[in-house]
This record gives C-alpha cells, structure tokens and sequence, in this order.
C-alpha cells in the first residue's frame, strides 16, 4: 500500500531558488561551487514559494551573520515542490538545512541525505496528534471499526491527516485503499480513503455522510477555521494518537561538522536573544528550539520501521 503512495509523492518537480530579491532555476552553474562555500542555503517543500521565502530569509540570515568566522557570508532560500525535488538539492549539496515535518524528515533520513537534529516549536506548539472523528449518532467506536467503510483524509504531503491515520490502520490489521471520490463504495473486507484536500472539507464530508469518519491533528480540530463550532457540536472523536513532533530541523549529512554544531548552538539559543524574536516570529512562529529526546528519536524511528517494512528499506 505505501510504495505506491511514495511512488506519488516522489514524482520529481521544478523548484525556486531565492537569494536576497534574485532568483534562479535549474542546474547549477559552473561557478557555483566556489560561491556555495561561504552561502548557507535552507530549503523547504513548498507549494507557494513566496510566502515561505518571506518566512524563511530572516532565520538564514541571522544564522548566517554569525557564522562569519566559518566562512558563511550570506544565506539563501531554495523552495522545492515535492520531497523527491528536496532529496535531489540535498544530495547534491545545495541545500544545507531544511525545516520540515516528521514524515519529510524520515524520508530524507531514509535517502541517506539529512539528518534530523533539533524539534521546533512551531507556532508554539511543541508537538501534537492525530484524530478520527466520526457524526455523533455514528456506531462507530475504534479504528478496526473503519473495515468496509469511508475514511475522509487530506493529502498525501499531511503527516497527521494522511500518513499517521494509514499507519493507524495498518497496525491494526486493516488494509486501506484509495478511492477516487468520498461517494464510491469501498471493499467490504478494507477501508476507502478519499482526498478531501482541506480540514474543513473534511469536517464537511464527516457531517454530511459522505464519508464514515476523517481524521486531522488536534491543532486543527480546536481551530473554528478549520473545524467550525456548528460541525464539531454534531461530530465525535474515536481515536486518539500517540504524540508526534509539529516540526523537524535536519541538516544535510555533508555538511561541515562546524556548521553544523554553530547551527544547533544558534537555534537553541535564540529563544533568548532579543536580536532573534522578530526572526522567531517570522519563522512560523516559532518560540523555542529543542534537542530531540529519546521519546521523540522513537517516533521517528517508528515511522522508518514502518516504511522498511514496506519496500525492504530503499530510497523513497
């Protein structure tokens, strides 16, 4: 079932990259290499890279001013579209540091390009979960509940409302399969999922019975946005996950030990350097960085487990 899921997800795209108010595409040039070698370039899967670029730029640059005695002189944005885009500029070197989630973080880790090195606190919130969620008057009670029914998820790139949600199910002995709308009629013997591509559509799908049940993370349940007050007083949660960490900062597995050390030092430091706070805000956010604990090197190393297990361990 996941291969070929990942097969989707990493379908090679084009990609943007940003430096001060230049931007260039394609390979790189000859004079690059030289150039790269006092640039600290972070990278981002992004379907709108502007909005990201604005968030990004500020935290490069302050990590980079201080990186003056290491060579680093300025710092860069490179946005690619898909993670196998990212995997590539990774590989190849001309990403250094990427922010990403969990389950982006465990395929680069997987591609043998980045490691995993700090958990942000995005928007504050160190970590969070996946919920099913079904209408109130529903007989459904638990995940094994879900066999012969409709399951609402986001898109493949959702860590909480696509690849933990099949994860679940995949651990209790359910297999899921795709379906190509909310209305068609799933196997007896397995659970449908179709692609609502937003929470809110999810909730919709949920209340209206065009789907069993759906499942998104906690952060976005509690948000009226995402999930309005008139639909949740008419749904119910079922099933509750594990805690997952909000977001991931790897580094490229190349990357000078230097940089790299300089980098953690930086990030878990800036909470408290008045310098840094717009840049923490402008960074999603972000209030505080933090080592990645043994509960934390679990989860990760769950995910891994669980796509070995699928393909025998290769590159995604």
């Amino acid at each position: 079932m996941m291969r070929g899921l990942l097969t989707g997800l990493c379908l090679a795209a084009g990609a943007l990259l940003c430096g001060g108010t230049a931007a260039a595409t394609g390979a790189p040039t000859g004079a690059e290499p030289a150039v790269r070698t006092h640039t600290l370039v972070i990278g981002k899967v992004s379907s709108n890279p502007r909005k990201h670029y604005l968030r990004l730029k500020p935290m490069v640059d302050y990590v980079a001013e201080r990186m003056g005695d290491l060579g680093i002189t300025r710092g860069e944005v490179l946005m690619a579209r898909d993670n196998a885009q990212m995997i590539q500029y990774l590989r190849e070197g001309r990403v250094d540091w990427v922010t990403e989630t969990l389950y982006s973080a465990v395929l680069y880790e997987r591609a043998g390009v980045a490691e995993s090195i700090l958990r942000k606190w995005k928007k504050g919130v160190a970590e969070y979960r996946t919920l099913f969620f079904t209408r109130m008057d529903s007989d459904i009670r638990t995940p094994a509940d879900l066999r012969g029914r409709r399951l609402g998820l986001e898109d493949p790139g959702s860590t909480t409302a696509f690849f933990e949600p099949l994860m679940i199910l995949r651990d209790e002995g359910l297999e899921a399969v795709p379906l190509s709308g909310p209305r068609v009629a799933p196997p007896p013997d397995k659970v449908g999922y179709a692609l609502a591509g937003g929470e809110i559509n999810l909730a919709t799908w949920v209340y209206k019975g065009l789907v069993d049940a759906a499942a998104y993370n906690d952060l976005d349940w509690n948000n009226p946005d995402h999930t309005p007050e008139a639909l949740r007083r008419e749904l119910r949660v079922f099933h509750v996950s594990e805690p997952l960490p909000r977001a991931i900062e790897l580094v490229r597995s190349s990357l000078d030990p230097r940089v790299r050390t300089r980098l953690i030092e930086l990030l878990l430091a800036a909470a408290e350097d008045p310098e840094a706070r717009s840049v923490l805000w402008s960074y999603q956010r972000t209030s505080r960085f933090e080592r990645i604990d043994g509960e934390m090197r679990g989860a990760i190393r769950a995910y891994h487990g669980v796509l070995d297990d699928d393909d025998g361990g290769g590159e995604p």
